[in-house]
C-alpha cells in the first residue's frame, strides 16, 4: 500500500484504518460497519501484496462528521 499522507490525518478526528482481512467480503463488511459509525470516505476494492496472506483495505474516517445515510 502507498505510504500514509500527513493530510489524510492533519486534525483531531480524521483517521485513516486499513483492514487486513482473509478475503474481499469480510473486509468490505469491516469497511460497513465503520460507515455506520461514522463518516466514512470508502475504498471501492482490495489490494493484495505478494507473499502476504489475504487482502488488504484503506478507508478514511472523519468522527466529526456524522455518517451519511
Amino acid at each position: 500500500m502507498k505510504p500514509i499522507n500527513e493530510t489524510h490525518v492533519a486534525e483531531p478526528g480524521l483517521a485513516l484504518v486499513e483492514v487486513a482481512a482473509a478475503d474481499d467480503e469480510t473486509a468490505f463488511a469491516v469497511q460497513e460497519l465503520l460507515a455506520a459509525r461514522c463518516a466514512i470516505a470508502p475504498a471501492d476494492r482490495t489490494t493484495r501484496e505478494p507473499g502476504e496472506p489475504g487482502v488488504r483495505l484503506r478507508c478514511f474516517l472523519d468522527l466529526r462528521q456524522e455518517p451519511s445515510s
